[in-house]
């Protein structure tokens, strides 16, 4: 897992609660853009998951 990736998954982890996109780019500084790759890349490997549109959440 990439640092950026790492950043975007614990920033999820530690909120505890559903985040927008928009929150974890305004906390770790990284691009909105970016944010969104991460963000489809780590849906697609099942580590994290959408429980209401525009919100993500990390798996238990």
């Amino acid at each position: 897992m990439q640092e950026k990736e790492k950043a975007v998954l614990d920033f999820m982890k530690n909120h505890g609660k559903p985040v927008r996109p928009g929150d974890i780019s305004k906390a770790t500084g990284i691009d909105s853009k970016e944010v969104s790759a991460i963000i489809k890349k780590l849906k697609e490997e099942g580590k994290i998951y959408s429980p209401k549109r525009c919100y993500y959440a990390p798996q238990e």
